[in-house]
C-alpha cells in the first residue's frame, strides 16, 4: 500500500465563534475532537485552531465583559501549541455576523503578508444600512483556496456543535445567503455539543459527607467571620445532597447549624447566598476543571471561591483565596 503524501492533504484552520462566557474545558475538547476526526479522514491536516469571542455589542444577558472573556480564553490556551485566541471580533464596536468573522480570517490567510490587518479584508456593511447582495463583493475568491499570489492557503472551517447546525433551520435567525456562504466557501467542523450528548466529566449526584481541607479556618478569617462562629463551623459535619442533571446542579447542605440550598448551571453566572458562612450574597461562576467543580466569586470580598471534587465516597471541599477574581 502506498504511503499517504502529507503534502496533498488540505490544510485546515478551525475557527470557533461564540460568547465563551466563560471558556471551559469542553470548548477546548471540541477542538481536539474535530482535529482528530479530520485527521482520521486522511484528507486534512489541521494546522491551527482559533477562538474568537464575541464583542460586548452582542448584548447577551449575563455576558461578561469582552476583556475578561478574552483574558480567560488566553489563559486557558496558554499551554496549547495549536489553539490560540483572536480578539479582532471582540474589539469591534458592533456585533458581527459569523460569516463576516470567517471572511476576515480567510482574508488574513490569503494575504501574502500574514500580519495584514483588516485593511485588506472585505468591507463590512455600515450600521443602519440595509444589507443587499452587491455584485462580486461577497464572492470571496474565485479559487477559494488560492491567495492573490497563486499559493494555496488553508481552509477556514467553522467549528460548531450540533445545536448551531440545528439553528440553521430556525426562521429569521440566520440569513439564507450567510448559511450558503458558510457551507459552500468554508465548511463546518461539526462536533456533538457537550450539553446534548457528551457526558459530564463526573457525576456528583448523591448524598455526601463533606470533607473540608485545612484552610477552612484561614478562609473564614479572611472573610471577617467572628471567632465564635468559626469555632462552631469547624465542629460541624455537614452533609450535602447533590442532584445533577447534565450541567445543572442543585446542592442542599444540611447541618445542625444551618440549612441552605444552592442551584446553578455550569458556565452561567448566578447569585450565591453564603448564609452557610458569612450571610452575604455574591455573583458566582462555576466551571469544570477536569473532574473538579471550580467556583469563582465576585463581590465586596475579593479573591475567594471554592472547589469540589470526589474521592471514593467522600466529597471534598477546598475554599480558595484566589489571586484573581472576575
Amino acid at each position: 500500500m502506498a504511503m499517504e503524501d502529507p503534502d496533498r492533504k488540505t490544510e485546515v484552520v478551525l475557527l470557533a465563534c461564540g460568547s465563551f462566557n466563560p471558556i471551559t474545558n469542553m470548548h477546548l475538547r471540541l477542538f481536539e475532537l474535530a482535529k482528530d476526526y479530520l485527521h482520521e479522514t486522511g484528507k486534512y491536516k489541521v494546522i491551527k485552531g482559533i477562538i474568537s469571542p464575541v464583542g460586548d455589542a452582542y448584548k447577551k444577558k449575563g455576558l461578561i465583559s469582552a476583556d475578561h472573556r478574552v483574558t480567560m480564553a488566553k489563559l486557558a490556551t496558554n499551554n496549547s501549541d495549536w489553539v490560540e485566541v483572536d480578539d479582532w471580533e471582540s474589539s469591534q464596536s458592533e456585533w458581527l455576523e459569523t460569516v463576516k468573522v470567517l471572511r476576515h480570517h480567510h482574508e488574513k490567510l490569503s494575504s501574502p503578508d500574514p500580519t495584514v490587518s483588516l485593511q485588506n479584508a472585505l468591507p463590512l456593511t455600515k450600521p443602519g444600512r440595509k444589507r443587499k447582495q452587491e455584485p462580486n463583493r461577497h464572492d470571496p475568491i474565485k479559487k477559494k483556496n488560492q491567495s492573490p499570489d497563486g499559493k494555496n492557503v488553508p481552509q477556514v472551517k467553522l467549528l460548531c456543535g450540533s445545536d448551531v447546525l440545528e439553528s440553521f433551520g430556525i426562521p429569521n435567525l440566520w440569513k439564507l445567503e450567510d448559511i450558503t456562504e458558510i457551507i459552500q466557501n468554508y465548511g463546518l467542523g461539526l462536533t456533538v455539543t457537550p450539553s446534548h450528548s457528551l457526558a459530564m466529566p463526573v457525576d456528583f449526584s448523591g448524598t455526601w459527607n463533606l470533607v473540608s481541607n485545612d484552610n477552612f479556618e484561614g478562609y473564614m478569617t479572611a472573610l471577617g467571620i467572628d471567632f465564635a462562629t468559626r469555632k462552631i463551623a469547624k465542629m460541624l459535619k455537614p452533609q450535602k445532597v447533590i442532584k445533577q442533571d447534565g450541567d445543572l446542579f442543585s446542592i442542599h447542605t444540611t447541618s445542625t447549624f444551618r440549612d441552605y440550598m444552592l442551584q446553578f448551571k455550569i458556565g452561567e453566572e448566578f447569585e450565591e447566598d453564603n448564609k452557610g458562612l458569612d450571610n452575604r450574597k455574591c455573583k458566582s461562576l462555576v466551571t469544570w476543571d477536569n473532574d473538579k467543580l471550580i467556583c469563582v466569586q465576585a463581590g465586596e470580598k475579593k479573591n475567594r471561591g471554592w472547589t469540589h471534587w470526589l474521592e471514593g465516597d467522600d466529597l471534598h471541599l477546598v475554599f480558595d483565596l484566589l489571586q484573581n477574581c472576575l
